[in-house]
């Protein structure tokens, strides 16, 4: 019987679903496709085009991949500094770098500040004979059980990526063994490691506790795997990018090597052959600061000039760090070149709102940023360049002087997007999470689709209006996807319901070359970078905008894109079998619809505000929810349908930050335990996308089975046990309460 009810409701919803994408082509589609360009006048879509430049970025490119930018460098000061000149070569307004204090104890936000790392050198070398006898007889050795001679095998001078970041000094020659993984007690049985260094195929940092903390290593040589994508394995010349535990009680080195010379490495051990190694290293934590570049254009209109377009991306990065992250950042440095200029030869009208650059450390200086009014600190504004010192004061007190996060309206997060043919990129542009509805994601994908038409028309036939091809760059079409929500960069932040600021994320995945020696410049293609630069900037500037007529145009764009989440709705509710998850996966969807294009209403401030139409498909919606609250009851036991979450308004961020984990260090002081979620593993998401969500639907208004609905409509079924156990566990920690 459930079954058969199963596949009824599963073909009842599907055509639902395909219904409303009828409604929705029908009313909008012909029309959309009738206009040439989208929501912009042709004239300022053709001046972006024409000014923008894949290879100014990609010369800007070249230079910042030469920086080893870890967080609080020298190497980042320096990429920072880079950034800056060129911002005020440009004529930009209100050009900084904004220091953070950052020293292991000052908490923005959720994140626990991170103390600076440098590096002055690292080399590992290989000694290649330490049996010289000991002995008086003249023409013997000079020196008793002396070392002579060593072969350097890794140089951080050569390839900074070998020393594993948060490594400490050090200076010993020592034993190498293999233990394997590193990660578990049973690796090191029967192994004597203490005063050795280890060969491990984990992280530096998921082995420390273990192998320095309880057995004793002196340090760690690691080949670890990280990133793996379908070509992985593929190149064992690749050394990837490797960290310690930043807040570890075990301090210690790690140098990273390649799958090549890790296997090598364990032939010889497992002959019973010994390799021993003098690791030298001079680096090490210090107090310092998290740096933010920041710049502006400012907005025209008296009043909307207040709120601004934020353009976002992570300065650092390992070196070389071409695509990750110097593309992202070189293209929004490109697009603030481009969109200042025309604005200031009057080929494109200055925009109503303020348009702001910035260029922090990833996520961790994004959160140093956003909660500095809150943090109650006094932000330093500084440079090498002598003409910024007079304005420095002046700079800080307009800065600081109002709530940055309130005044942020929408971002252009720029985070890898220009990996070339050699990476196997592909480039999305990918939308909010389902607790923050908003139409900026369709005004991104209606610039985005335009550059796929496009440039495909260019490809296949040779012609286009807006081939948007860069001299020096490719001629394939640029293909880009509209995805789901997907986390693992700063638009995380922004999103989070504590700041709730709506942000489009571009990006490259899969990435061959990520977090490897090999994201060079070499890889990166001018034509790609062209192109992201102009599905963000026209965006930006688009939202930047008054809308005094735009309520067809904004119809039509948020319809279109509409029926392009459709097409994935009508996949995912065909997997469902459960007849209540199928009916709830749509209730939530169409509601998510209903406030996307509710939100068109945000922005828009004189003329006719955008009206949401009303649904046909309203009656089927009404079924599924009637049937959904039938199979719920049985679900809400201890909680009942009076008993909602709320999120307290402090601390504000995610709790997925950069090596700080505020959730289990809190958790730990509360003596709570792991919750099953974090691990939980659904259709369409992970533990910590369910766990980001459950946090965000928190809004006073839902109750455990709410939350839970929402956030399998969003990922896939998820037991409600488990979002109920983590719920109180963020209540025992302080970040959520339960009100009646």
């Amino acid at each position: 019987m459930r079954a058969a009810e199963g596949i009824v409701a599963k073909k009842t919803i599907a055509s639902t679903v395909i219904a409303a994408s009828v409604i929705a082509h029908g009313v909008c589609g012909g029309a959309a496709r009738a206009q040439k360009v989208p929501l912009l006048p042709e004239k300022d879509v053709a001046a972006l085009a024409n000014e923008l430049s894949g290879e100014t970025a990609k010369r800007n490119l070249e230079v910042i991949a030469t920086f080893h930018r870890q967080r609080g460098s020298k190497g980042f000061h320096a990429a920072a500094e880079l950034v800056a000149e060129r911002l005020r070569e440009y004529g930009l307004s209100d050009v900084a770098i904004l220091q953070f204090p950052a020293d292991g104890k000052i908490f923005y936000g959720t994140q626990r500040s991170r103390p600076a790392w440098d590096a002055e050198f690292a080399e590992l070398r290989m000694v290649t004979a330490t049996d010289n006898p000991c002995n008086n007889d003249e023409g013997g050795p000079a020196h008793c059980g002396s070392i002579s001679g060593e072969r350097t095998l890794l140089s951080y001078g050569m390839e900074p990526v070998v020393l594993a970041e948060d490594s400490e000094s050090a200076d010993l020659t020592a034993e190498l063994v293999d233990v394997g993984e590193g990660t578990k007690e049973s690796d090191y049985a029967g192994k004597d490691v203490k005063g050795k260094i280890v060969l491990v195929s984990a992280s530096p940092g998921a082995a420390q506790e273990l192998a320095v903390g309880k057995f004793g290593a002196a340090g760690m040589v690691s080949y670890a795997q990280n990133q793996k994508t379908a070509w992985w394995g593929e190149d064992e010349n690749l050394i990837r990018w490797g960290h310690l535990e930043t807040f570890s009680d075990h301090k210690t080195f790690a140098f990273m090597v390649s799958l090549k010379r890790a296997r090598a490495m364990k032939e010889i051990l497992a002959r019973g052959e010994k390799i021993k190694l003098h690791a030298i290293v001079k680096a090490g934590q210090h107090p310092g600061n998290y740096e933010v570049v920041t710049a502006t254009i400012p907005g025209a209109d008296p009043k909307l000039k207040e709120e601004e377009i934020a353009f976002s991306c992570h300065l650092d990065h390992q070196r070389p760090g071409a695509n990750d992250n110097a593309s992202g950042c070189m293209t929004i440095l490109e697009v603030a070149r481009t969109l200042n200029k025309l604005i200031s030869e009057g080929k494109l009208a200055r925009p109503a709102r303020t348009i702001r650059f910035i260029f922090p450390p990833e996520i961790e200086g994004t959160l140093a940023f956003l909660n500095a009014k809150n943090a109650g600190l006094e932000i330093q504004a500084v440079s090498d360049n002598a003409s910024v010192h007079s304005t420095t004061q002046a700079q800080n007190h307009l800065f600081f002087g109002s709530n940055l996060a309130k005044q942020i309206k929408s971002v252009i997060h720029m985070d890898m997007v220009g990996g070339g043919p050699a990476t196997k990129a592909v480039f999305h542009v990918t939308r909010g999470p389902m607790s923050l509805p908003s139409f900026v994601h369709d005004v991104a994908w209606a610039f985005a689709e335009f550059v796929n038409e496009e440039s495909y028309k260019f490809a296949a036939t040779g012609k286009a209006d807006y081939p948007l091809v860069a001299p020096e760059g490719g001629k394939e079409p640029l293909r880009a996807e509209y995805s789901a929500y997907t986390m693992g960069s700063d638009h995380d932040v922004y999103q989070d319901s504590s700041f709730g600021i709506p942000a489009i994320y571009m990006n490259d995945w899969p990435d061959r070359y990520i977090h490897t020696n090999f994201d060079t410049a070499a890889n990166i293609d001018t034509t790609k970078l062209k192109r992201a630069a102009f599905i963000g900037a026209a965006s930006g500037y688009f939202l930047a905008r008054d809308f005094p007529d735009m309520r067809f145009a904004m119809k039509a764009m948020v319809w279109q894109g509409r029926a392009t989440r459709e097409a994935q709705d009508r996949a995912r509710v065909a997997s469902l079998a459960d007849f209540r998850e199928g009916c709830e996966y749509l209730r939530h969807h169409l509601v998510f619809e209903q406030a996307i294009e509710a939100s068109a209403n945000v922005l828009p401030s004189r003329g006719e505000t955008f009206v949401p139409p009303k649904y046909e498909d309203r009656y089927q919606e009404l079924l599924c929810t009637a049937a959904a609250n039938l199979a719920t009851q049985e679900g809400v036991k201890s909680f009942g349908d009076s008993h909602e979450f709320r999120r307290n308004e402090t601390p504000k961020g995610p709790l997925a930050v950069f090596g700080y984990d505020y959730f289990s260090d809190h958790a730990k002081a509360a003596g709570v335990a792991e919750p099953k979620l974090l691990s939980y593993e659904g259709l369409w998401g992970s533990g910590e996308e369910y766990a980001y969500e459950v946090l965000n639907f928190a809004d006073g208004k839902r109750n455990a089975q709410e939350i839970r609905d929402a956030v399998s409509a969003e990922y896939g079924p998820v037991p409600l046990e488990m979002v109920m156990e983590y719920l109180k566990a963020l209540e025992k920690i302080g970040l959520v309460r339960e009100v009646k």
